[in-house]
Order: structure tokens, then C-alpha cells, then sequence
């Protein structure tokens, strides 16, 4: 067994909605029927026993390795704490080659999978040894290290659970919620709206005590400190006990609490200075509390202890300290819901104040505190209090988060209880935090976790707001970048700040920000990154949908145009034009549950994939009495179709006309494709709601010239002749073409053309054909790039095609595209028309607009 190809398919994709692994796996004889494999099952269950159930795709199907390889994948990933479930393998039509697809939930982790899912099949194969213990640890390792912490997490998954999308900026905790305009963005618990100024307060304790004693909060005396000596002056001037800790600080790093001696606060000084400045302020004795403010409310509290153990009365305290670390809720670092207890120099120092060492043996019951501190970071718990907390006491909290000016802030509270106000019992708020740990609130270590991921999303998106922008994707085999522009220009018409991708680059309210072929996913969410955007038009174009699945989760609206033979067949397994609509359909599977997929009622293929929209349809057809168009009409629903020279929208009863004479680039209504074009556009323009005085001046003020749509029937005026520029690439193309050039009257039509070397021999030859049936002269040139093709390859196929040609009287052959297009040019008579099929779209454009320059 062998794979030879992986990628990542990051979004909705041709298998699932599932974020997944793509590979293709190569099986060599009696690895394509394992049960032929002598031996092979007993040893791959007795290297990983709980593979679980192996099974192929179709019951009755020999199991294959590649089969095996999806099984263990998804089964490792699952054993290692991972939310996986989706395996499928798919046979392809070459002997022995499959696709195998598995989920993930952290693309590390899932390509590592299925190279240990190899590994272990290999294993298999050979006797050898596989430790799966040792790889489910190392998967378990690696996801913990890839996906957000719990802080983070919670937050997302609350979105999640809202319908808001996301999307991680870096491998860190900081994530965008919903797309374009309106987008916000988190970095663990800190909003964006969150200053820098306000983050530089809550830093600075001693700034932040004068704002919150100018505020009539209350909060223990202290000062910044120069050094030992005035550490303990300051702590005399205060009266003992103090706390000595970092001015500048976090996760109670460099903390010492109830300093009753000098001893003890130089040691203590020693451990903050490594923070930086120093403050001194005095110890409010009573319990830590964690105090969690979100916008204008408290939302959770707890109650949080040091880390410590009890005595039995014959382990040392490093043996407790072992026995409690093994509780499986402790683990290192944040990804647990308590941090394992640490013998360290700081814990020593705290058992040599008890006057007790690591080996020493507590008496039974007693209680060893082994910090001052009772962060989780260190070790402590947390009991959750927020159904205790005295108003007063939440309303001094919020009175501290809003003086500070943090919209997400850990409050950290010493007083006796929190069911009275501070005031009656000595409390204060000994520091304010920004960017708070959550997880004592999600999962604390006594209570019920409290839905503080909800809170932050509420904070940041109000009742019914997920995020979304409009969302209009559009696929197919012809017309898609027309289709997708003249929608984008409507819409735009509309007032709305577009993002456009196409085959022609990225537009963002109206402005170029990328070039190329941008039709793909990576495009499209560089679009819904943008601030500046408040609705998207998306070209997607089969490779990208391929490569890496969609670039979104869901879209309000997908536009289906055709499916044709001619777009690339033959390649990564899509063979025939059923292939080609499933993964077209791809679109239409994740259209959002009150959206709208647009569909060709006169495709048979797109008008299939109605069955698998979960929003609803609209149909369009230039014949209305199609028996897609009447059935769906007949029911009530919205259709597009032509009546006579006019567009008509139905819905019931209800109508709604646009003369195509008022439509440029229909020419009157004369070229079919753009006609179908228009009437998609019309459809997506009607699902995301605009209003027909929009959707009418957009139609009326769209060009279909160079600079609108460039390389899509172009049409320029050169010495009393007319010449058309077009990128048409397919079979389908050249009948649609044929059919509009048809109608526009010629003396003589020529045609230049080339192909395409990643087509189909037949694909290549089926072109001219067309073609020789409608043009008088043909001129034939080889463009830049063959594409895998010998020399002369691709010519000597498109000579072919014209063999039987029966209206082309004359055939040229020609190297180079710009020197073919001035040959078409020299020929031409006032009333002929020239057919110019280009390859480079915007270099053949601007040579022929200089050439029409010249005159």
C-alpha cells in the first residue's frame, strides 16, 4: 500500500461538511481483498485492539488496506480525546486506487493520524512491532498543543452554537467571529474593543488602586517600592501583614501574601522583582475570590483556594502532593481544568514556614497550604459562588471593570464572604485583570460551571445577530465570472460595499486588491477577512472546490449556471459529466437553511440537485412551460423566465418585469447565454432581497466591454467590422457562441482560436469542430503554455476537428496569440466579424485595444 497524495480539505467539501484529510492510496494485489492477506487481521488487532469495526463503503465490497488505513485513522484521533466520526473510501476508476477521506478537528493531528494509521498497517504487514499506546499519547499531545484553550474554546463554541462563524488568525488564541463588516475578533477573553490603554491600566496595580479608590471602590493601601529596604518601610508604614507582588503582573507570578516578618519580605521581594517594579500593600485577610465581569454584569464568581493537601498521617507531602496530581481533571499547563501542584522552590518555602520539608509526614487532617497564592496556574481550586454573590458586591465589580475600561475583566476580590458587601467587613478588590482565565468558571473544581462562553458572545453579538454577511457563491461550467460580476454590480447598486472573487482577481468595493485566477477558497476568505465588506459574490470554480473544499461554511444564496462536458474531465478523478455535478452540487449542499440555490431548470443535472438544497429554489429557464419551471411555479414558488423580449420573475399570482431591451449586455435580448446569465443574476438579486428599482438600474448600467468583463463577449467596433473578444474554453462555449454570433449579420466571420492542453484529445477536436460549421476562415494559433502537451500536440487536434468542416474555407496555422490576432485584424472588410477566442484575457485585450487605437 502506498499514498501518494494528501491534502486538506479545510471546508465544505465533495465528501462532506466535515474538515477533513484527503488521500490517495495505491493497493497492489491481494492488499485490495485483505481477507487474502494471511494473518493480517489477527496481527493488526493485536498491535491496536480497539480499532473498532473494519468495514468497506459498500456492504459486500472486498475490504481493501485503503480501508483499513480510514478506520485507524479516524479510530486513533478518536482514542486520543478528538471529536471525529466521518471515514469514508472511495474507490476510483483505476485499479487499486482509492480515495480515503478523514476527518479532524486539528489538521495536524489529522495528518499525523493517518500517518501513524500507515505506520501501523505496515506493521501489520511485516510481524513488526506498533506501540498504539505511545501513538495515541502523542496524538493526544499534539491536539492539545494545536486547539484553543479552554478560555478560548469556550468562547467559539458558543459561537458555534449561535450558528456564528469563525475563523483562528493565528495559532494562538486569536479568532475572528462572523465575516466582512460584521466581524469581531477576540484574543483569548479579551475583546476587540478592548483598548490598549485600558490593558495598560489593569496591568499598572498601583494606577489601577487610585482609579478604583477615585471611584469609591475599595482596595487595600500599598504603594510602589525601591528596593528591600523601602519594601519594609512601606510595610511598616501600612501595618503588617502585607502582600508583596509585581506592579506589573499576571497569573499571581511572583506573589507573596501575609508577610508578617522581614525574612519573609525580602524573600518575597527577591521572587517580584524578577516580575519588574514592586509594590507593597496590605494583606486583607479572608478568601480569594474570582469575580467575572462581561460588559455591564457579573456573570460568574468563585471561590479560589491554594494549592494544598491533607495529611493522613503516614504519606510525606510529596507523596500527597502525588496523589492528588493524579486526578485526571490536572494536567500542565491551561488545556486542564486544574494544574498539577508543584514542588518547587516556592512550595518549599511555604512548607518551611509550617516548619515542614517535602518528606515531612502531615498528622491526620491537617491542612498544607504549599503557595500564598491560589491561582489554578499554580495549582489551586475553584469553587463556584455566583448564585451567593450580594448585589453590592457584583455592582463594586462592574464599578471596577468599567472605571479600568475592560469590557471582559477578572475581578479578584479578598474579604470573608461574598454574601455581604465589601465595606461592612474590611474586603477590597486587590487587582483587576484583563484577557481572565475562564476555565474556574467552565469547569470549576466544586460547583456548577457557569455559560460564560455565552456571555462574551452575547456581549459581542446582539439577540439574533450571527456575524453574517450576504453570501452569493456561483458555480458552473459557462458563465460563471459573467454571471458573477453582473450580480456583484447589482448588489453593489444597492449601496452595499462588495467583495468579489472571479478567474480575473479580488474587488473589494469596487477597488482590485488581488490578480489572477482567484475563484478559489483561500480568495474567498481573504474577502470575508475584509472590514470593508458587507456583502460577497464568489465565483467557485471546480479545482479550488477540489484542492481544499469551500471557502465558507454556508452561503445565503448558490447559483448553479450548467454543467458541461467540457471543464477539465478526466482530471482528479471527475470523468464524466455526473461527476461534474456532484462536486457542483458541493454548492448547493451548503446553502444556509433560509437561503436560496439558483438553479438552470434546463440542465437535468442542475436541476436535480434541488432535492439536496436545505433552503429554497428558485428556478430560471428562458421557457417558462418547461416542466421543471411549471411544476415549481404551479406550487407557488419563485421562477425566472423569458416572455417574449422580457424577464419575468413569478412567485403565486405575483410578477414582476425587466425589458431586455433596457438590459445591455443581452444586445435586445439576442444572445441567449447572456440572457441566462441575466436571469441568473436576477434570481440571486431577488434571494438576498433587493428591491427591483435596484436590481433594474444595475442591469441597465452594466457594460459587457473590456474594463466590466473583460475577455466575455467583448465586442469592439475595428475599421467598420466587428470584432469579439471572448475567453470561451469548452464545447459548451463554442455552441453558445456560435448561437450569438449567429444572430449578429456578417459578410464573412472568421475565428481565432487555440486549446487548452489539459482537455481531452476528443474535447480538444469537438471545439472546431463547432466552430468549422459556422465560420469561413479559422485561424489557428498555439498558445503560451501546452500544458503537458508536446510541441504542435494541441494544433495537430484542432486541425482534426475542422476535417469534416463544412462552411470553412480557409485553415492558417499560427505561433504566437498577438500575432494571430493582427492576422485576423488585417483581414477584415467593413461588415465582416472576427471571433477571437484568447488565452492571456488581459494581455490579448490591451493588444487589441491599441490595435483599435491605431484604427
Amino acid at each position: 500500500m502506498k499514498v501518494t497524495r494528501t491534502r486538506a480539505l479545510r471546508g465544505p467539501n465533495l465528501w462532506s461538511r466535515h474538515t477533513a484529510i484527503e488521500a490517495v492510496v495505491a493497493c497492489e494485489g491481494d492488499e485490495n481483498a485483505i481477507g487474502r492477506l494471511a494473518g493480517f487481521e489477527d496481527r493488526l488487532r493485536a498491535a491496536f485492539p480497539t480499532i473498532g469495526e473494519l468495514h468497506p463503503m459498500v456492504l459486500g465490497q472486498p475490504l481493501a488496506l485503503a480501508h483499513v488505513l480510514e478506520n485507524a485513522a479516524v479510530a486513533l484521533q478518536a482514542q486520543a480525546g478528538c471529536a471525529v466520526n466521518f471515514g469514508h473510501t472511495s474507490p476510483t476508476l483505476e485499479e487499486g486506487v482509492y480515495q480515503v477521506v478523514v476527518q479532524y478537528t486539528e489538521e495536524a493531528v489529522g495528518r499525523r493520524a493517518l500517518e501513524l494509521a500507515e505506520a501501523l498497517i505496515a506493521a501489520a504487514q511485516n510481524g513488526t512491532a506498533f506501540d498504539a499506546t505511545a501513538a495515541i499519547t502523542e496524538l493526544r499531545d499534539l491536539d492539545e498543543s494545536e486547539r484553543l484553550g479552554p478560555s478560548t474554546g469556550s468562547i467559539v463554541d458558543a459561537a458555534v452554537a449561535r450558528g456564528i462563524p469563525y475563523r483562528r488568525l493565528t495559532s494562538g488564541s486569536l479568532v475572528q467571529f462572523g465575516w466582512g463588516s460584521k466581524q469581531r475578533r477576540i484574543q483569548a477573553a479579551e475583546v476587540d474593543s478592548t483598548s490598549g490603554v485600558a490593558e495598560s491600566i489593569a496591568q499598572d496595580k498601583e494606577l489601577t488602586k487610585q482609579l478604583l479608590n477615585a471611584a469609591g471602590v475599595p482596595v487595600p493601601l500599598g504603594r510602589p517600592v525601591t528596593d528591600m529596604d523601602d519594601a519594609w518601610a512601606a510595610a511598616q508604614e501600612i501595618g503588617l501583614p502585607v502582600v508583596v507582588k509585581p506592579q506589573d503582573g499576571n497569573q499571581g507570578k511572583g506573589v507573596t501574601v501575609n508577610i508578617t516578618t522581614r525574612e519573609q519580605l525580602d524573600a518575597a521581594y527577591t521572587a517580584a522583582d524578577a516580575h519588574g517594579e514592586v509594590m507593597v500593600e496590605k494583606f486583607l485577610p479572608g478568601f480569594d475570590f474570582r469575580l467575572l465581569v462581561v460588559g455591564d454584569r457579573l456573570v460568574a464568581a468563585s471561590r479560589r483556594d491554594p494549592p494544598h493537601v491533607i495529611g493522613d498521617g503516614s504519606a510525606t507531602v510529596r507523596q500527597l502532593v502525588d496523589t492528588v496530581n493524579l486526578d485526571p481533571r490536572r494536567g500542565e499547563g491551561h488545556a486542564t481544568s486544574l494544574t498539577k501542584i508543584r514542588l518547587d522552590d516556592i512550595a518549599v518555602g511555604r512548607l518551611e514556614a509550617q516548619g515542614l520539608t517535602p518528606d515531612s509526614v502531615p498528622a491526620l487532617g491537617q491542612r498544607v497550604v504549599l503557595r500564598n497564592n491560589a491561582n489554578l496556574s499554580t495549582g489551586g481550586t475553584a469553587t463556584d459562588v455566583t448564585d451567593t454573590v450580594h448585589p453590592e458586591v457584583a455592582a463594586r465589580a462592574v464599578d471596577a471593570a468599567q472605571m479600568v475600561g475592560l469590557h471582559i475583566c477578572g475581578v479578584d476580590v479578598v474579604c470573608e464572604s461574598v454574601l455581604r458587601p465589601l465595606e461592612e467587613q474590611h474586603g477590597g478588590i486587590v487587582e483587576v485583570n484583563a484577557a481572565p482565565g475562564l476555565r474556574m468558571h467552565i469547569s470549576p473544581s466544586f460547583g456548577r460551571g457557569r455559560a460564560v462562553g455565552e456571555a462574551v458572545v452575547d456581549a459581542l453579538f446582539a439577540h439574533g445577530d450571527d456575524g453574517r454577511i450576504p453570501v452569493i457563491a456561483v458555480t458552473g461550467t459557462n458563465g460563471k465570472t459573467t454571471t458573477t460580476r453582473l450580480i456583484n454590480h447589482i448588489v453593489a447598486s444597492s449601496g452595499l460595499r462588495t467583495g468579489m472573487t472571479n478567474t480575473d482577481g479580488v474587488y473589494v468595493d469596487g477597488r482590485q486588491t488581488d490578480s489572477g485566477d482567484c475563484s478559489g477558497p483561500k480568495s474567498a476568505r481573504n474577502v470575508l477577512l475584509h472590514p470593508d465588506v458587507d456583502a460577497a459574490v464568489f465565483e467557485v470554480a471546480r479545482g479550488g472546490v477540489l484542492r481544499e473544499g469551500l471557502g465558507f461554511d454556508r452561503c445565503s444564496v448558490a447559483v448553479v449556471t450548467n454543467i458541461g462536458s467540457g471543464d477539465h474531465l478526466g482530471l482528479n478523478y471527475i470523468t464524466t459529466v455526473e461527476d461534474l455535478a456532484v462536486l457542483k452540487r458541493v454548492v448547493v449542499r451548503n446553502v444556509a437553511p433560509g437561503g436560496y440555490a439558483v438553479l438552470n431548470a434546463a440542465d437535468p443535472n442542475v436541476a436535480a440537485m434541488a432535492t439536496n438544497c436545505p433552503g429554497e429554489v428558485i428556478f430560471f429557464a428562458a421557457d417558462r412551460q418547461h416542466p421543471v419551471m411549471a411544476t415549481h411555479r404551479a406550487q407557488g414558488k419563485r421562477t425566472v423566465y423569458v416572455d417574449q423580449d422580457t424577464v419575468v420573475a413569478a412567485e403565486g399570482s405575483w410578477r414582476e418585469r425587466i425589458s431586455l431591451r433596457d438590459v445591455p449586455i443581452t444586445r435586445g435580448g439576442s444572445i441567449g447565454f447572456q440572457v441566462d446569465n441575466v436571469m441568473a443574476a436576477v434570481a440571486a438579486a431577488w434571494a438576498v432581497g433587493l428591491d427591483w428599482d435596484t436590481i433594474r438600474s444595475g442591469l441597465a448600467s452594466f457594460l459587457n466591454d473590456a474594463a466590466g468583463v473583460p475577455g466575455r463577449f467583448n465586442v469592439m467596433d475595428y475599421r467598420g467590422a466587428t470584432v469579439i473578444a471572448d475567453y470561451g474554453h469548452n464545447t459548451d462555449a463554442m455552441r453558445a457562441l456560435v448561437s450569438a454570433v449567429d444572430t449578429m449579420p456578417a459578410k464573412k466571420r472568421s475565428v481565432v482560436i487555440s486549446g487548452a492542453g489539459d482537455r481531452r484529445d476528443s474535447d480538444i477536436r469537438d471545439q472546431t469542430a463547432i466552430l468549422g460549421q459556422a465560420f469561413d476562415d479559422v485561424i489557428l494559433y498555439q498558445d503560451a503554455a501546452q500544458r503537458g502537451r508536446a510541441d504542435g500536440e494541441v494544433m495537430g487536434l484542432l486541425r482534426q476537428g475542422l476535417q469534416g468542416a463544412t462552411r470553412t474555407r480557409q485553415i492558417d496555422e499560427i505561433r504566437g496569440e498577438f500575432i494571430a490576432i493582427d492576422a485576423a485584424l488585417a483581414r477584415l472588410q467593413p461588415g465582416d466579424l472576427s471571433l477571437i477566442l484568447v488565452d492571456q484575457v488581459d494581455e490579448a485585450l490591451a493588444h487589441l485595444a491599441k490595435r483599435i487605437a491605431e484604427g
